[in-house]
């Protein structure tokens, strides 16, 4: 059944294989670390940082505020928002262990620190998928006409873009 909100849906869907890969590239983490494995975090963190984050930051500019008018309250969405504030600290923080790792021997602290992260932006992002799934895009796809759903997703083009140009 095709939806009003399955731009979104569709997006949730091409984003969801690299999903999957931050708990690949966590089940790959071991001691010694390969340059494989390496190449794996560096996917993952590329993916979070380019493509993820932009993505956040345009449901919090365009999406968010459609759901808080339809719901009739601003903090409608300030869980979901802080699950975005996280999977952006946790991002930060994968960028930053990552640039210390070199090919080789990993103590175990990082070793455990870069499994950590990536199953839990695993974890977080994949819930944070089926959250606004299962309660918001339901909601929008009642409430809002067509018209309305377009604009929503102009705007988050134009709010993807512009955290996109951010970062380069």
């Amino acid at each position: 059944m095709i939806t009003l909100t399955q731009p979104l849906r569709d997006e949730h869907k091409d984003l969801f294989p690299n999903i999957e890969n931050l708990k690949k590239a966590g089940l790959a983490v071991n001691n010694p670390l390969t340059s494989k494995n390496l190449e794996k975090i560096g996917e993952a963190y590329s993916f979070l940082k380019e493509h993820l984050l932009p993505h956040a930051r345009a449901e919090e500019a365009a999406l968010y505020p459609v759901v808080q008018k339809v719901m009739g309250s601003s903090s409608a969405t300030a869980t979901m928002s802080r699950d975005h504030v996280e999977i952006e600290q946790l991002t930060l923080a994968l960028g930053r262990l990552r640039a210390t790792l070199v090919e080789g021997s990993i103590d175990s602290h990082q070793e455990n620190d870069l499994k950590l992260l990536l199953f839990g932006l695993f974890t977080l992002v994949k819930v944070h998928f089926a959250k606004e799934e299962g309660v918001y895009l339901p909601l929008l796809d009642t409430n809002l006409s067509k018209e309305q759903a377009q604009e929503m997703f102009i705007a988050m083009e134009r709010a993807a873009h512009a955290a996109k140009a951010e970062i380069h």
